[in-house]
């Protein structure tokens, strides 16, 4: 059967268990550091706490493929920084080339113009005697004291002067046959910009090209200037100046042929062009290489489908070639440039100098998708620490709150324990009567 129990017995019996109850809550909460250790302890805080902490480790997870997306397109600029370094040796490499330029240049020297006789009758030295020469007249007239003489080039009523380098072509109809001297002839051929001309001391025309071409030089007069330039195209007039009619048929030929200098840059320019295709083939990281054309996917959040946000960086394949660096060599085709060749090393030049830009151009694109990705990595971290901040404000305890809170209910503990004593104490007082 049951026992009576009283009243206040009962009470302070209840009151010690709910005190109790209360006190091992709090020690779990001081122990696990957590007011919401299960969903019976508040269903929405528990499963909200799930939720954003997993968005968290998604998150986490998202960084991972953030940081070595940077590493890859460091590696990519870092690639392009050297390449260009390479570029910058190669435009030195092709500067020493141009400089070495003498040995290029196509040159005559024709026959004297004037003799000694001829410069002690005009009292002037044999280089000013011949400057001052006509260049017309149908025979050759000596100079004097009082005559100053001509080369006998022709006495046509138009003259042409033509001058053809490579694919340029200069003609000019300026001179007179009966009044130009050689002084203006000189003017005429330097006014070209395809060859200079001067008299040297002994009485020579010498001409010399200003690019390594073979250049044309044809003098001619005739009725008409369509006539003296058909003249010129075949040189009658050369011989008057002491050139051959070939130099305008065939041209004047580079004079000693090559460069050495030029021939033994050759390796060292082709030894920088490979070192660029090198460069570009060990740029990549982590299997993805930026300079080889390969595609970069960074994803920044964890949606998928039309939600999904990520940013595609697309690769482009650098290498000598697709730079439009052509190979040094000593012929020129659709692949190599010939070194002895100025205007082919003015193209590599010009070549060199756009590969610049093409870099600078693919090395802000990089540096662009750098920024983007380095913001969403910073702007991930900030959120990972707020979505845990947040989930750990929904069931973490107060620990001072927890253990003040222990404290008053051990206090309290105590006083039911003592209150439920003093009920015994009353209940026992019956026993006296016996």
């Amino acid at each position: 059967m049951a026992t009576a129990i009283s009243s206040g017995v009962r009470n302070a019996l209840n009151s010690l268990t709910s005190v109790g109850d209360a006190a091992q809550a709090a020690q779990q909460h001081l122990a696990t550091g957590r007011k919401v250790n299960t969903a019976t302890d508040n269903a929405v805080n528990y499963f909200t706490n799930i939720s954003l902490n997993s968005r968290a480790d998604q998150f986490t997870g998202l960084l991972d493929g953030m940081s070595n997306a940077v590493q890859t397109i460091n590696s990519a600029s870092k690639g392009i920084d050297s390449i260009t370094t390479l570029i910058k040796s190669a435009q030195s490499t092709v500067k020493q080339m141009q400089a070495e330029a003498t040995a290029n240049r196509p040159t005559k020297t024709g026959t004297a113009l004037t003799t000694a006789a001829e410069s002690a009758l005009t009292g002037k030295s044999i280089k000013d005697t011949t400057l001052d020469k006509l260049i017309g007249g149908a025979s050759a007239v000596t100079a004097t004291a009082s005559v100053a003489g001509n080369l006998g080039a022709g006495a046509g009523v138009a003259t042409a002067l033509t001058i053809v380098s490579g694919s340029s072509t200069y003609t000019s109809n300026a001179l007179s046959s009966t009044t130009s001297t050689v002084r203006d002839f000189i003017n005429e051929i330097n006014k070209s910009g395809l060859a200079t001309a001067s008299i040297n001391d002994s009485g020579q025309l010498v001409v010399n090209g200003v690019g390594s071409n073979t250049v044309q030089i044809g003098y001619g007069q005739a009725a008409t200037n369509a006539a003296a330039l058909t003249a010129a195209q075949a040189g009658t007039g050369n011989t008057a100046f002491g050139l051959a009619t070939t130099d305008y048929t065939t041209g004047v030929s580079a004079s000693g042929g090559n460069s050495a200098v030029r021939s033994n840059l050759i390796q060292q320019f082709n030894d920088l062009r490979t070192q660029i295709d090198n460069l570009g083939e060990d740029a990549g990281y982590n299997g993805t290489n930026l300079l080889a054309g390969n595609k970069l996917s960074v994803t920044f959040n964890e949606k998928t489908g039309s939600d999904l946000n990520k940013l595609d960086v697309q690769g482009q394949t650098i290498t000598s070639s697709n730079l439009g660096l052509l190979t040094a060599g000593t012929t020129t085709t659709a692949t190599t440039f010939n070194v002895q060749n100025d205007t082919d090393l003015s193209t590599v030049s010009d070549a060199l100098t756009t590969a610049l830009a093409s870099l600078k151009s693919t090395a802000s694109s990089l540096g662009s998708s750098l920024s983007i990705v380095q913001a969403r990595q910073d702007f991930s971290k900030s959120l990972i620490s707020n979505l845990q901040t947040g989930a750990d404000s929904l069931v973490n305890a107060d620990q001072n709150q927890e253990a003040a809170t222990l404290l008053a209910l051990q206090t309290r503990q105590q006083l039911s324990q003592t209150a439920l004593s003093l009920s015994n104490q009353a209940a026992q007082g019956v026993l006296r009567l016996f």
